[in-house]
């Protein structure tokens, strides 16, 4: 099952054709996982690197366990204890770790392209672990998974992407998958936190009306507030945005129908979500994470260039 590109750099860049083939397979491992014995040989002398420029907990500890379950070899980078903070630049450090004959890279970095940039210059392949506010296409790719498990099918789906749209990775690449997918996205939040040309460029709706949003949709991923990749204040409180714009018990109960609630994490409980919502019974928040290592130990493998009949 030939994938159409070398790298997951991103949704925009792959077919729908790809996404369905990483879906199943994904399938595929998800049931591994639930096995007494949950580790396979797939990518046994396979070695994978995660270099990781940005904090993450969920995402590299996800992947790391994903590289556990196929058997691979991984070597763990973390840019504060390395030569990047005495100047090193990032294409010596990857050629650096390249030498050590690394297989695959899994790249998360704060500048949007970085992984793109990469690409042009190394013959490893590589995962695209989230850049900039460009993409995050695994945490896509999972959330499709969660999405098509829960309602057997993704066509036709009415999707809403709520909040700080305007500096989220997960919702761009949510919004290429889906479109590909053939579901209808909205995307839903305060006008300053949602790109102006959006409907132009994208084809999404756009609704400054939380409540709206709601009706509307069959699921709702709540995005949360990224305050560090703000440069000024884009709306008066957090207090204020949860008033708007937070999910609450109250408001879900008083819509005349049950949707299904998303969020990428970390959640900031009070804010985009309340606790009851987050842990409530319309949430599918601990599911997305389950889920993340089947899709990672799938697009992995695939990527990895293995054929699946092998394993």
């Amino acid at each position: 099952m030939a994938l159409s590109t070398q790298h997951l750099l991103g949704i925009k860049d792959i077919t729908k054709k790809d996404i369905e083939i990483i879906l199943s397979t994904a399938h595929q491992f998800k049931e591994v996982l639930q096995r007494p014995v949950k580790k396979v040989p797939s990518l046994r002398d396979v070695t994978i690197v995660n270099l990781f420029f940005e904090n993450s907990t969920r995402t590299r500890m996800s992947f790391e366990l994903a590289e556990k379950r196929l058997s691979a070899d991984t070597l763990n980078f973390s840019a504060a204890a390395s030569s990047v903070k005495k100047g090193e630049t990032l294409l010596d450090t990857v050629n650096n770790i390249l030498s050590m004959k690394v297989d695959m890279v899994v790249m998360r970095h704060s500048a949007s392209g970085a992984p793109h940039f990469l690409a042009g210059h190394i013959d490893a392949a590589i995962v695209n672990a989230g850049d900039g506010i460009n993409e995050h296409p695994t945490q896509a790719l999972l959330d499709a998974f969660s999405m098509k498990e829960k309602f057997g099918n993704l066509e036709g789906l009415k999707v809403a992407i709520v909040g700080d749209v305007m500096h989220s990775r997960v919702a761009l690449s949510n919004i290429y998958l889906l479109k590909k997918m053939g579901a209808e996205v909205m995307v839903a939040g305060p006008p300053t936190l949602i790109p102006k040309y959006l409907t132009q460029a994208l084809d999404v709706r756009v609704e400054y009306n939380l409540k709206k949003a709601l009706v509307w949709c069959d699921v709702a991923n709540v995005l949360r507030i990224q305050l560090e990749r703000q440069n000024q204040p884009l709306f008066s409180s957090l207090r204020e945005y949860n008033l708007a714009y937070g999910v609450s018990r109250k408001l879900l109960e008083s819509l005349d129908k049950e949707i299904v609630i998303m969020h990428p994490g970390p959640i900031n409980r009070g804010v985009e979500l309340d606790s009851d919502v987050a842990d409530g019974p319309f949430s599918i928040i601990l599911n997305q994470v389950e889920n993340g290592v089947a899709v990672r130990m799938a697009a992995l493998y695939l990527y990895s260039g293995k054929d699946i009949s092998e394993s």
